[in-house]
């Protein structure tokens, strides 16, 4: 059986409790690695994300996540873009603003609310959608709207940025420095709280030519950073160094 199938076998066997699936493989021979999703970190104690240490490489998906797993390798997540097609935002007097929250409180779409209640814009909130069809819509925005709250960007962000439009979204500022650091390109998405929304969105409503420029940038930053191909290879490169 080849190493990554006894990897998948062993590491997916609800037989074996999760404290010696690690310590089964070492045995083995076999190496692993263990891939933090958002909610596998977040919220949690240090012992409670001791369990990584076991694996012989820990992997988290930004510079934001590396704070709770400092010893991890960062590697942002990967997005198939044949699927997104850019299609510039447009000159409309009121441009449509999109927003997608899979938690309205989490998000601050409240906030999204009542901000562009302030500005001529229209708001098209996606919610409760198949995918296909939410991405269809996305594709009508002339901007994008992710989150307030957080403090850094999920994978709506980056299908928004894949179809060339600009998008808001609070970013801490010192994760953006390490970022641009460590993929050697700045995002460029616009940051934004509660607080300044109104501030930050205003621009980008008054200048269509503004609009395309950073959505022309998004899309140029995911074909960079995270092309799922250009991905994978960076993958691989640490798969072959243990």
């Amino acid at each position: 059986m080849p190493q990554t199938d006894i990897f998948h076998f062993y590491f997916g066997l609800t037989l074996v409790p999760k404290s010696v699936q690690f310590p089964i493989l070492r045995a083995l021979g076999k190496k692993s690695v263990f891939h933090y999703l958002g909610s596998d970190i977040r919220g949690k104690t240090p012992a409670e994300l001791a369990f990584g240490k076991k694996a012989n490489a820990e992997i988290v998906g930004s510079y934001d996540a590396i704070q709770w797993v400092p010893e991890a390798h960062v590697i942002p997540p990967g997005l198939d873009l044949t699927p997104f097609t850019p299609v510039p935002p447009s000159d409309r007097a009121r441009p449509l603003v999109v927003h997608a929250p899979s938690s309205r409180s989490k998000k601050g779409t409240e906030f999204v609310i009542e901000a562009c209640s302030q500005l001529p814009v229209d708001l098209d909130l996606v919610e409760g959608v198949p995918h296909e069809q939410a991405r269809e819509r996305y594709a009508k925005a002339d901007i994008i709207i992710d989150q307030l709250l957080v403090g850094w960007h999920g994978v709506f962000a980056l299908e928004a940025m894949a179809l060339g439009k600009p998008v808001i979204t609070f970013l801490k500022p010192d994760v953006v420095e390490k970022s641009a650091a460590g993929y050697g390109v700045r995002l460029p998405i616009v940051s934004a709280t509660p607080e300044t929304l109104v501030d930050q969105l205003r621009p980008l409503v008054e200048s269509p030519a503004l609009r395309r420029e950073i959505g022309a940038a998004s899309r140029a930053y995911v074909e960079q950073v995270h092309d799922i191909d250009h991905v994978a290879d960076r993958l691989i490169d640490l798969y072959r160094s243990l």
